[in-house]
């Protein structure tokens, strides 16, 4: 789609110096995008977050004796990953090592070590066709059943499909979507990996790090805002950008504020958008742009965080993945725990020998959420429990992310489903601005999910953020020639 241009009156008479440019979200792409702006020599340059703090869903917090990253955990890559660039040199990340993962049956049975490697490598080597049809699910169980199925249990196809099951919600943990039935093929043929590590963990400091980096901000004090102080805003929801004539723009917020502007770059979450755009756009968006937001979605994915007096696990095990006998799943699907079906699997922590960290998915992620401590607690250890030889122990603390029911974010990553596909939409159509017929740039749109190559990434927010200032660096160095 190329950029959508509105109808043009008046003379634009604005510099670097006069410009007002407010960007709306303090996540990593807004944080990107205005320091890159004030590097660039844009004066006026200020940021409304709807949080109490920055940093977006990157959000880490003090717990245990060190920190944890309820958001964004992992650097994804070295080679072409400008978070691994910015950081290579401070000996900050630690790579992902010998990751033993078990896989247990709801009998408590262990698959034995052959298995659980033919599940490993089959994982490892997914390619999808370019050629496929359907979705990526349909692609996935065709080439199990045809490479592994039968290798897993000779003449057993009832753990060879636990085992599917189990692959499948692992899988959904790294593409967002609820279930693989729903995912284009297109996440896995546009996404461009960068070489090397993908699980690169923080050393301690969690993602702040990185921040701390950009930012050059305290790394001891998550949410320090650095070279940005005076320019966040915080506890400032924006409740309706008018982007009506060709004038000003006029941002209204929810406490009253009225503020004018001649460039707004939103880095809302996609989630937002869906739920808002009707209403935080006046006029209403162009037909490709809202095309765009429907298409796409945002997943849920939710993890838990416990820690224990002594690691529960036994020395040999890095991980444990869950699979469901089919009784123990229609007796699950009857009870009260019917949720923890998407628990994914449980692994130790990088680095914090006291801590186990869990995943969740979908729909059932959503629901999670809606449930007190006490009782998501309580279903995970009956989960154990039915599981597991070894006791685990009612933790020292727990923590859970709800990144669903947070109104600023409304789920955790992007990715394309088969619904975009039908209708012909993707992250092109939502990254392109709404010009002014001159090519002045009036509203822009940066975040993960607007980034073609490295969406749901934490290195593709901040590269969305740098393409939305270098847009309007670009349009005044044009300007300034002229």
């Amino acid at each position: 789609m190329s950029a959508c241009a509105v109808p043009v009156g008046s003379t634009f008479g604005k510099t670097k110096e006069t410009a007002k440019i407010v960007i709306i979200g303090a996540g990593v792409s807004g944080i990107a995008a205005a320091i890159r702006l004030l590097e660039q020599g844009f004066k006026n340059v200020q940021i409304f977050e709807a949080e109490d703090r920055i940093g977006g869903r990157i959000n880490t917090i003090p717990f245990a004796s060190s920190f944890i990253d309820l958001g964004a955990q992992w650097c994804h890559g070295e080679e072409g990953n400008v978070v691994f660039e910015k950081v290579k040199d401070l000996d900050v990340l630690d790579r992902t090592g010998d990751f033993a993962v078990y896989f247990v049956r709801s009998n408590k049975e262990i698959l034995s070590e052959d298995q659980a490697k033919a599940i490993k490598e089959f994982m490892d080597e997914i390619e999808i066709d370019p050629g496929c049809e359907g979705s990526v699910g349909d692609a996935i169980t065709d080439s199990y059943w045809k490479e592994v199925g039968q290798q897993l249990v000779p003449n057993d196809k009832v753990v060879a499909k636990e085992a599917l099951d189990c692959m499948k919600k692992y899988i959904c943990t790294e593409d967002a979507c609820d279930h693989l039935s729903e995912l284009s093929p297109r996440n896995y043929l546009n996404y461009e990996q960068c070489g090397g590590d993908q699980n690169l963990s923080w050393r301690q400091k969690g993602y702040w790090k990185f921040l701390s980096v950009l930012l050059n901000a305290s790394e001891e004090q998550p949410g320090d805002q650095g070279i940005l102080k005076g320019h966040v805003h915080l506890n400032r929801r924006v409740a309706e950008i008018n982007w009506s004539g060709d004038g000003d723009l006029t941002l209204r917020c929810w406490n009253g504020q009225i503020v004018s502007a001649d460039h707004v770059i939103c880095t809302v979450s996609l989630g937002v958008l869906k739920e808002k755009h009707q209403k935080l756009f006046v006029p209403a968006l162009p037909a490709a742009k809202v095309r765009s937001i429907e298409g796409l979605k945002l997943g849920t994915v939710n993890k838990f965080l416990m820690e224990f007096e002594e690691q529960p696990m036994p020395e040999n095990m890095r991980g444990i993945a869950f699979l469901w006998l089919e009784e123990d799943l229609k007796e699950l699907r009857g009870g009260q725990f019917f949720w923890l079906e998407s628990v994914c699997n449980f692994h130790r922590v990088d680095r914090q020998p006291l801590l186990l960290e869990g995943w969740i998915i979908g729909a059932h992620a959503r629901y999670m959420e809606t449930l007190s401590e006490e009782k998501v607690l309580e279903g995970l250890l009956w989960l154990f429990r039915k599981f597991l030889k070894f006791n685990v122990p009612h933790p020292k603390n727990f923590l859970r992310s709800q990144w669903h029911s947070n109104p600023n974010f409304r789920g955790s990553y992007s990715f394309y489903p088969t619904y975009a596909d039908e209708l012909r939409t993707g992250r092109t159509d939502l990254g392109s601005p709404l010009l002014h017929v001159s090519g002045r740039p009036r509203i822009q749109f940066a975040g993960e999910a607007s980034s073609r190559r490295h969406f749901s990434t934490v290195h593709g927010a901040t590269e969305s953020g740098w393409r939305e200032a270098d847009r309007l660096n670009e349009f005044y160095k044009g300007r300034a020639e002229n």
